[in-house]
């Protein structure tokens, strides 16, 4: 199975206003790393919008996009929450939390009406933001002599890498950034070369 080195995420977007038989809806759209945050921006906004009917929303988490959640917030079952991250998929992106907060308007907008003001809002949202397509990265740290030094920046120039530090002296140390996809390659030349090397994270 092939690595996956890249995934597409956003820039944060604020206010996005849809408006449907007096009702409103306010999108917003945030790149997010894990749960925590998705907490952290729900309780901002209900700060900032105490009044407001119902806080909606959907998020989807990590590179395979298996950690995701709808939430309809007292809507019909599945009006709100579900269309909000059927537009996080339409768009192909993850690590992302889209709300959509409503005040109601007085006028019921029935099942379909829901379905179509949370899934407009949200593509809207998402239409105003910028996608970014973020690389993923493996981070090693390599102990090497000062006379595998040139080795070394020869290896990071063919795996389409980065040094990012390093320490230069007879016992020299570099952190390295490397593409995923190119792991194997990577420590399978350290090995053959003998210099020692430890995975540290990938982000």
């Amino acid at each position: 199975m092939m690595a996956i080195d890249e995934y597409k995420t956003i820039s944060s977007v604020e206010n996005i206003l849809y408006k449907d038989k007096s009702s409103k809806f306010i999108g917003y759209a945030y790149p997010i790393l894990n749960e925590f945050e998705v907490s952290t921006k729900l309780n901002d906004l209900r700060k900032i919008h105490p009044k407001a009917t119902h806080h909606c929303y959907a998020y989807r988490l990590g590179i395979d996009k298996n950690n995701f959640r709808a939430n309809d917030d007292g809507e019909p079952n599945g009006t709100a929450g579900k269309p909000i991250l059927g537009q996080l998929d339409s768009f192909g992106i993850t690590n992302c939390l889209v709300v959509v907060v409503r005040y109601f308007g007085g006028t019921k907008l029935g099942v379909s009406g829901l379905i179509e003001a949370y899934k407009e809002t949200a593509k809207q949202t998402l239409d105003a933001a910028t996608i970014i397509t973020h690389r993923i990265l493996d981070y090693y740290e390599i102990q090497c002599s000062y006379a595998q030094i040139n080795s070394i920046y020869r290896l990071v120039q063919f795996v389409k890498g980065h040094i990012v530090n390093s320490i230069l002296d007879n016992n020299s140390i570099f952190i390295i950034a490397i593409p995923q996809a190119t792991t194997t390659t990577f420590e399978t030349f350290l090995t053959e070369e003998q210099i020692q090397y430890k995975f540290v994270e990938r982000k």
